[in-house]
Parts: structure tokens; C-alpha cells; sequence
């Protein structure tokens, strides 16, 4: 990657933001994390991709599962048919999916990773989400997120 990797973060809770901007800062690649905090900022984000009012595009969209009045899986079918948007590789974070949330998660086409709970394992995610970004440059690669 030549350019700064380009990440989008939909989280309302700012102790796993602090987590996750850590592990990132771990990484020997740069990074732009872009954070939105309610559902209401990411179908706007997703609406300004839509109608062309914003770019470029981020290498990876990580999305809490749980989030107040739009969930993740409103945010993420949003995301799918949003024609600029529905390529990305989208990561969904949570502390708890239950079974037919993961299977519509991976219908969809994204990823679920059960939220860390320890520093190493976040550690573990900043460098795979810096993979993430790696190959989706290069058109490489599965959706795969090891988790520890």
C-alpha cells in the first residue's frame, strides 16, 4: 500500500474506538480511520457515496452490530446496495450475534468477529484489518479476519 490505508469505523462506544485506533497505531503502515457514531451518520455516509457528494472510498468498513435506532445489519444492507459501497469488504463487530444474525451477516457478504476482549487479540485485529486493506488493493484474497 502506497497511500495511507482508508478505514471507516461505524462504533457508538468510545472505549473500543480508543482499542481499535491503538492497534492501528501498532501497525508499521499508515492509516486514515474515519469514525462515525450512530447509525444516522453511516446511512448518511452511505447516502453521500450514492449520490457522489463524497469520496474516496475506504478499504474496509467496520461495523458495531448494535448500535442505537439503525442496526448494523440496516446499516450494512444499505451498504450492499449502495453501488459505489457494495464491493467493500465490511467487517461486523459485536460482543454477541445470534445465530440468525450471523447468517444474515454472511448472506450479505461481510464478516463477523466477535469484539475482543483482551488488548492482544485487539492487537490481532488492527493487523488483520491492515491485511484487509492489503489485498482489497490488489483485488487478492478472501474476507478472512483470524481471530486469535
Amino acid at each position: 500500500m502506497t497511500s495511507p490505508a482508508k478505514i471507516l469505523l461505524v462504533e457508538d462506544n468510545t472505549a473500543d474506538v480508543s482499542l481499535l485506533r491503538m492497534a492501528l497505531d501498532e501497525q508499521k503502515e499508515k492509516y486514515e480511520l474515519e469514525v462515525l457514531q450512530s447509525g444516522e451518520e453511516a446511512l448518511r455516509f452511505v447516502e453521500e457515496h450514492k449520490t457522489g457528494k463524497r469520496k474516496p472510498e475506504p478499504c474496509v468498513i467496520l461495523l458495531d452490530l448494535h448500535l442505537a435506532r439503525h442496526d448494523g445489519l440496516e446499516i450494512l444492507e444499505a451498504i450492499r446496495s449502495a453501488p459505489n459501497l457494495g464491493h467493500i469488504r465490511v467487517v461486523v463487530l459485536s460482543g454477541f450475534a445470534s445465530p440468525a444474525e450471523e447468517e444474515r451477516i454472511a448472506t450479505l457478504g461481510a464478516l463477523y468477529v466477535q469484539k475482543p476482549f483482551h488488548l492482544s487479540e485487539f492487537l490481532n485485529l488492527g493487523t488483520r484489518i491492515i491485511e484487509l486493506c492489503k489485498s482489497a488493493a490488489t483485488g487478492e484474497g478472501k474476507l478472512t479476519v483470524a481471530s486469535n
